[in-house]
C-alpha cells in the first residue's frame, strides 16, 4: 500500500538506494544514502508507534478495560518473540537476523514488483504474493515490529524496551537490511545491468548563456 500511494518503507530503500550508489546515479552519495535511511526510519517509526497507541486505545475503550483477547494475543505475541528468542541466545539471536532476512528478499521483491508493473491491478498483485509468504512463514519485518511490540508491551505484555530492541528490533533491521539488498538486489543489479538500455548522459551545463543575459 506505502508504495502504490508513493510513500517510503524503510525495508524497500535498505534495497533500492545502494544499488543507485552503484550505478554511480548523480548525486547519491554514502552520506545521501544514511540521510534518507534515518528520515526514513523515523517515518515509519512514527507512524507504527501511532498506529500502536491508536489501536491500543480502541481495544481497552481509552484504557479503561481489559484489553480483551484480541489484545492478550498480541501481548503473548510480543513476549514469544523477544522472550522467546532469548531462551535461546546467540542462537535465537542469528534465528531473527535470518527470518529478517528472508522476509526483506519476499517484501523487496513486492517492491520491484509494484515498480515495474503498469497498473494499479498488477502492483497490488504483484506486491500481495511476497508479502503473503512472509507473514504466513513467520519472518520478522522490521517496521512490522515497530507496530506490534509497542502495542503489546501498552496491552500487558511483560517484556522490556531492551528486550524488544536486543532481542527483536536491531537483529531483525539487520536481516532485512543484509537479505534485501544481497537476496534482491544484488542479484537483480548484476544480471541486468550489463543488458539494461543505456542512459544519456547528463548534458554539460553551459553558463555563457548566463553570462550573455547578464
Amino acid at each position: 500500500m506505502l508504495y502504490l500511494m508513493g510513500f517510503d518503507l524503510l525495508t524497500g530503500v535498505f534495497m533500492l538506494t545502494p544499488l543507485a550508489l552503484l550505478d554511480k546515479r548523480p548525486g547519491v552519495t554514502p552520506k545521501a544514502i544514511l540521510r534518507n535511511w534515518g528520515w526514513v526510519f523515523l517515518g515509519n517509526l512514527g507512524g507504527a508507534l501511532t498506529v500502536a497507541f491508536m489501536m491500543a486505545f480502541i481495544f481497552t475503550y481509552g484504557f479503561n478495560t481489559d484489553p480483551g483477547a484480541v489484545g492478550a494475543k498480541i501481548a503473548s505475541v510480543g513476549e514469544d518473540r523477544t522472550l522467546g528468542y532469548a531462551e535461546y541466545g546467540a542462537a535465537g539471536w542469528a534465528t531473527i537476523f535470518i527470518r529478517g532476512m528472508l522476509c526483506n528478499w519476499m517484501v523487496s521483491m513486492g517492491v520491484v514488483g509494484a515498480m515495474i508493473s503498469t497498473n494499479v491491478s498488477g502492483k497490488v498483485l504483484a506486491m500481495w504474493m511476497p508479502i503473503m509468504l512472509f507473514f504466513f512463514m513467520g519472518f520478522e519485518h522490521s517496521i512490522v515490529n515497530m507496530f506490534l511490540f509497542p502495542s503489546a508491551m501498552i496491552m500487558g505484555g511483560e517484556f522490556s524496551v531492551m528486550d524488544y530492541l536486543w532481542w527483536n528490533e536491531i537483529p531483525t533491521v539487520l536481516g532485512n537490511l543484509v537479505g534485501g539488498l544481497a537476496f534482491t538486489g544484488l542479484t537483480l543489479y548484476s544480471t541486468h545491468v550489463r543488458t539494461a538500455p543505456k542512459r544519456p548522459a547528463p548534458a554539460a551545463f553551459d553558463d555563457s548563456a548566463l553570462a550573455n543575459r547578464a
